[in-house]
């Protein structure tokens, strides 16, 4: 029997004629899901957010560390931290979920063995209060045809600065369409080390829409995912094409779930 994978909405980019996102809430939980995600914390009503998951009973899998700052740059190494500790703040009034930490774009000038010091160094920093508090911090590597500059684009990287910091409490977001614009194979960077993994993006080549509208072999990614052992949930982080109930349908058929 293939894995029966929950999957969480990002109701960031779906369920957006509901409303706010207290009510992209109430109108995912109509939707049949009990798990969703969006983005940055700042800009949304943290309180109105948190009253509709007790009222609907719906857990987040994922906020971002907001402000975004580098873990690469010593000059913002104290704000990225600062960031994390604020983030940190607010995440019981969400259920305290896991955050997502992104690197910041590469230092010019900097060697790559210094990128890589600065980063777990700071990454350490962050660890050490997510541990504290008893919530987990998600890396997430991005694509450079996005960011140009970024970082933290290779889930290799990722993993061995997971490795290096050394904390329960630092994992991997694994998105499949990030990975999918890098080049990457799926069971070959994810091998031996799926259990640094808690959670993993769906979105299909090249439009970054519901899985089942591109060209993405979904049968081989969701197969490497069942044989490499993961046991998380599925983030649904793309542009619906179609109306959500007929969107999260296609995505269940793509995704055999």
């Amino acid at each position: 029997m293939p894995a029966a994978y929950p999957l969480s909405s990002c109701i960031e980019w779906q369920f957006a004629e509901a409303g706010d996102l207290a009510q992209r809430i109430r109108a995912a939980k109509a939707g049949g899901f009990d798990l969703v995600e969006f983005h940055l914390w700042r800009d949304k009503p943290v309180q109105e957010i948190g009253a509709a998951l007790a009222e609907t009973g719906i857990q987040l899998t994922g906020i971002c560390v907001d402000p975004r700052r580098s873990i690469v740059d010593p000059v913002e190494r104290a704000e990225m931290v600062n960031a994390v500790a604020e983030t940190i703040a607010i995440a019981p009034a969400l259920g305290n979920p896991p955050l997502i930490v992104a690197s910041g774009f590469k230092v010019e000038g900097m060697s790559e063995e210094d990128h890589f010091i600065n980063a777990v160094a700071a990454l350490k920093e962050a660890a050490a209060l997510a541990e504290a508090a008893g919530v987990t911090l998600l890396l997430e590597p991005l694509n450079t045809r996005l960011f140009s500059a970024m970082y933290l684009v290779s889930t290799t990287l990722g993993l061995d600065l997971i490795e290096a910091v050394g904390s329960p409490a630092l994992r991997l977001l694994y998105d499949v369409w990030h990975s999918a614009v890098m080049g990457e194979d799926i069971a070959e960077v994810l091998k031996d080390r799926i259990h640094l993994v808690a959670h993993v993006q769906v979105a299909d080549m090249d439009d970054r829409n519901e899985p089942g509208t591109g060209t993405l072999d979904w049968a081989h990614v969701m197969g490497t995912l069942e044989s490499l052992g993961y046991n998380g949930s599925i983030g649904m982080e793309y542009f619906p094409t179609l109306p959500m109930d007929q969107s999260l349908e296609l995505t269940r058929k793509t995704l055999a779930l």
